[in-house]
């Protein structure tokens, strides 16, 4: 593009315009020509009297003069190469040390060291928005840039329109250009924010759906726990008792066996009468309680989910609908918020 931001004239008003321009024309006299940037130490001066940085100076001599050798290379045999002076175009001969034998300026050192500091001093003390720059064209000194190219699709001034490069382009006024352009940027950020916020609309949705799935998960999983509980308990319960009348049966028959050992009759008959009785009970208590058959499967609880599958699979946008459930106006021309629920 050809314009670049310039701090205000001489010419500018408010407070400090004069002390702009002359900062301007000090920053002027200290670009390097190479470089097109401020001085960067060492800066050395030609015999011409022209300036230059050091790494600039020696680019172009590197480039004028391949061969040769970097300092400190004990050959003399590249001495007296030369180059051309950017600015005048004069032949610099130089010695053996090539650039690095070229006299520093240490004047113009000290001045780029005084601005720098007073620039740094000018950015701390002045407010945002003290000094307002303005869009000049580079190819017109002083040209403020107010048209707009068409046809180039660049910001331009009136001169370059009249006998510049643009004079055979279509133009049109920099305000009107910016007022369309701005305009449709905002269009553009509302489309992004109204995708984004739908997006959010979305997740949340699906977040919804998922969260009442893994809600009903865990019911559904949490009664075939209680489930499996209950008959593990039921099972345990018939097992201690099962355990329990045959560690008595087996007591009840050792003592029919040490009675039967008895010698001694009345004591004999007294003993097996007692035991007779207790066989008795215990017979009339043998018919214990049972699993049924099958006790242990748990078929029942299944659940079919293809269908509930497929219906998430199907989830699909709603034409036509609302967010707050009202049929669009327009039949669904223009895209519409998301309604996940309408599909079940």
């Amino acid at each position: 593009m050809n314009f670049a931001l310039r701090p205000p004239s001489a010419g500018s008003s408010g407070p400090g315009a004069g002390g702009g321009a002359t900062m301007e024309n000090l920053e002027k006299q200290l670009v390097c020509p190479v470089c097109l940037e401020l001085f960067s130490k060492p800066v050395v001066i030609l015999p011409c009297q022209h300036n230059l940085c050091r790494k600039c100076a020696n680019d172009i001599f590197q480039s004028a003069n391949p061969l040769w050798q970097s300092r400190g290379s004990s050959s003399a045999a590249y001495s007296g190469a030369r180059f051309r002076c950017p600015s005048c175009r004069h032949e610099v001969a130089l010695d053996r040390h090539g650039v690095y034998g070229l006299q520093r300026n240490l004047l113009v050192e000290n001045i780029l060291d005084i601005y720098r500091q007073q620039e740094s001093s000018s950015r701390v003390n002045t407010k945002p928005g003290r000094r307002q720059q303005q869009l000049l064209c580079e190819e017109h000194e002083e040209e403020k840039i107010n048209i707009y190219c068409l046809s180039c699709e660049t910001p331009t001034c009136s001169m370059c329109k009249v006998f510049g490069k643009h004079k055979d382009c279509d133009v049109a006024p920099l305000s009107s250009v910016y007022m369309r352009q701005k305009t449709d940027l905002s269009d553009g950020i509302a489309m992004l924010e109204n995708g984004r916020r739908r997006r959010e609309q979305l997740v949340a949705r699906l977040d919804v759906l998922a969260g009442v799935l893994d809600e009903r998960k865990q019911e559904l999983v949490g009664l075939v726990a209680g489930e499996q509980d209950d008959r593990l308990r039921r099972v345990r319960s018939l097992l201690r008792r099962h355990v329990g009348r045959l560690e008595a049966a087996a007591a009840l028959v050792e003592s029919a066996l040490q009675s039967i050992e008895e010698p001694h009759m009345p004591v004999f008959i007294q003993s097996a009468t007692a035991i007779m009785e207790k066989i008795a009970v215990m017979s009339r208590d043998s018919d214990t309680e049972r699993p049924e058959l099958g006790f242990e499967d748990m078929s029942h609880l299944v659940i079919d989910t293809d269908e509930l599958a497929d219906m998430l699979r199907n989830i699909d946008f709603s034409p036509g609908v609302r967010n707050d459930g009202d049929e669009d106006p327009e039949g669904g021309a223009e895209e519409s918020e998301l309604d996940l629920c309408s599909r079940f």
